[in-house]
């Protein structure tokens, strides 16, 4: 009997499926699709976002071995270049700091209050689309802004 325990441990975990990695996700939690928010009176006229990811999202260059690390790009509007950062192709410092909450600069708007798109995109650590299926990860959100 006790020989027989070794063969029957080894076939239970030969049977066993694989446990597959789960996709990456990217997705905004706040402000919620459609919705009116308010911009902040500081000069950046800035608005909170909130991301939820299967990632951890840390600050670019942080994340070491961990391939499901990464960090947020965030682009206002991002089929156009009107919300970038001065000398970015991106409107958020997530990539500094990390974590879910996203300070979205609406004063480099050239037109803050409005209707707006929020676009977010997961990086990698070293500021590369992570990719699901040959395409980036992201997540769009209208929003109105007054």
């Amino acid at each position: 009997m006790p020989r027989l325990l070794p063969l029957l441990l080894l076939a239970l975990t030969a049977a066993a499926p694989a446990q597959a990695e789960e996709p990456p996700i990217l997705e905004v939690v706040w402000p919620p699709a459609g919705s009116t928010v308010e911009i902040g009176s500081d000069p950046l006229g800035v608005v909170g976002v909130v991301v939820r990811s299967n990632f951890r999202l840390m600050p670019a260059g942080s994340c070491g071995e961990d391939a499901r690390c990464g960090h947020v790009h965030m682009r206002i509007d991002p089929d156009g270049d009107s919300c970038n950062l001065p000398g970015r192709s991106y409107n958020s410092m997530n990539s500094d700091f990390g974590g879910d909450l996203i300070k979205a600069n609406l004063g480099a708007c050239a037109e803050p209050k409005g209707p707006h798109v929020i676009g977010v995109l997961l990086a990698d650590d070293h500021h590369q689309p992570v990719l699901l299926e040959g395409r980036p990860v992201t997540a769009l959100v209208p929003i109105v802004v007054k």
